[in-house]
């Protein structure tokens, strides 16, 4: 398995409409930087949120889950409550090639303010949008900018396909759109 360089990231995007909208190159003035880098691509995170709440005392549960549990905001700028968290998705839509594993990690400007993006893998022929969860890991509130980069993909590249891409087993979360809450 290697992981892929910026051009190969730059062909792809254009031949197979890999990601959409695609930067192909990094953005950064005087925001958090977006767009294709070294061996990667930095995602932006929209302005639709949903953060999570303790206001009607919902449990959160992954099997049976409410929609209580959470706020929706449409902002240019989320602020997360101290020790909480709010789901939100990429502007990008990604088409995950069959011989290509996807792994989601958090920009260091965010982490180095106790805001962390959760590591979470794009299989194999997965396509949508990429629901963000993001955590406020400080006692104090947090802001998050809509439309600026939230986190790292970096593509690795197997020997050959896999067997069983996400598209065969019908993945439930396949081609999302927007925030998608847990499915069972």
């Amino acid at each position: 398995m290697s992981i892929m360089p910026d051009r190969w990231i730059k062909r792809m995007a254009i031949e197979k409409r890999m990601i959409e909208p695609f930067a192909d190159k990094q953005h950064r003035k005087n925001i958090i930087s977006y767009g294709v880098s070294s061996y990667g691509y930095d995602a932006r995170i929209a302005d639709e949120f949903k953060i999570f709440t303790d206001i009607d005392n919902a449990i959160v549960d992954p099997k049976n889950f409410s929609s209580n549990s959470f706020v929706s905001r449409k902002t240019d700028v989320c602020i997360i409550p101290p020790n909480s968290f709010a789901l939100a998705h990429t502007i990008e839509y990604f088409r995950i090639p069959r011989d290509i594993l996807v792994v989601c990690l958090g920009k260091s400007t965010y982490a180095r303010c106790g805001i962390i993006v959760n590591v979470t893998p794009l299989e194999p022929e997965w396509e949508g949008q990429v629901t963000i969860e993001i955590s406020n890991t400080t006692p104090l509130p947090a802001k998050i900018y809509a439309n600026e980069g939230i986190c790292q993909f970096l593509f690795f590249q197997g020997n050959e396909p896999c067997e069983i891409s996400y598209a065969d087993k019908q993945g439930k979360y396949m081609k999302q759109m927007g925030v998608s809450a847990p499915r069972l």
